[in-house]
């Protein structure tokens, strides 16, 4: 998987960009980079591509899970008694992919036991089916950040996504995974989308870098007020 660092690195030396250029910043570059991957992932999502790529997913092994009431998960309507448990902190955010985050596998610590994406409302309407009580799937949903489970009694739950934000500090204290520079992290985006991101980052830098001087009273170019 290609680090942050290698990324910025590439359109810097297609741009022929040097650090002197101070508006031009890695981080100005690398939100150019996530714009188009995101926009790409999505559009992999949309044809079902993504949840082949296991590398670009990393595990959660141990999240902590808490009792709520139905109320806070939704589901006040549920007239049968319906233990109902929450992850206990909010999560890392996850990448939006065409159908909702992007969840490879939410399973029970071991994994011996797959848990499946539902909604409250579908949820609370099987519970009133006159076949639920043989229904013995295990649901979750994803809502305001939390997840979300009905009819579990565990303490923790496994959780495998592409994440929007670095869960290396969810790790540090780990040996064989200690915490990185940002830098150091993964992009979370394939290999082989690359080349048609990097297209289009280059459009808009070379845009950026032609726009003329403007009228101000510091002759500075627009793009570097």
């Amino acid at each position: 998987m290609v680090t942050i660092s290698d990324t910025i690195s590439r359109v810097r030396n297609v741009l022929k960009a040097v650090k002197a250029d101070a508006f031009l910043t890695d981080r100005m570059i690398y939100s150019v980079i996530l714009k188009y991957g995101k926009l790409f992932v999505q559009r992999q999502d949309n044809q079902n591509k993504i949840m082949r790529f296991q590398t670009l997913f990393e595990v959660l092994p141990c999240v902590d899970l808490i009792e709520v009431d139905k109320v806070e998960a939704c589901c006040s309507g549920i007239k049968s008694k319906c233990i109902i448990k929450r992850t206990k902190e909010k999560l890392p955010t996850p990448m939006e992919g065409a159908y909702g985050p992007l969840f490879r596998d939410i399973t029970s610590i071991d994994g011996s036991f797959m848990m499946y994406k539902t909604y409250p409302g579908t949820y609370l309407a099987m519970t009133n089916s006159t076949n639920f009580k043989y229904n013995k799937t295990l649901y979750y949903w994803y809502m305001d950040g939390y997840l979300y489970f009905p009819n579990i009694e565990w303490d923790a739950i496994r959780v495998e996504a592409i994440w929007d934000d670095d869960i290396q500090y969810l790790k540090c204290g780990e040996e064989e995974d200690k915490c990185k520079i940002m830098q150091e992290m993964n992009t979370h985006i394939p290999d082989y989308l690359f080349a048609e991101i990097e297209q289009q980052v280059m459009k808009d830098f070379m845009i950026m870098l032609q726009i003329p001087a403007d009228n101000s009273p510091d002759n500075q170019n627009a793009i570097r007020s």
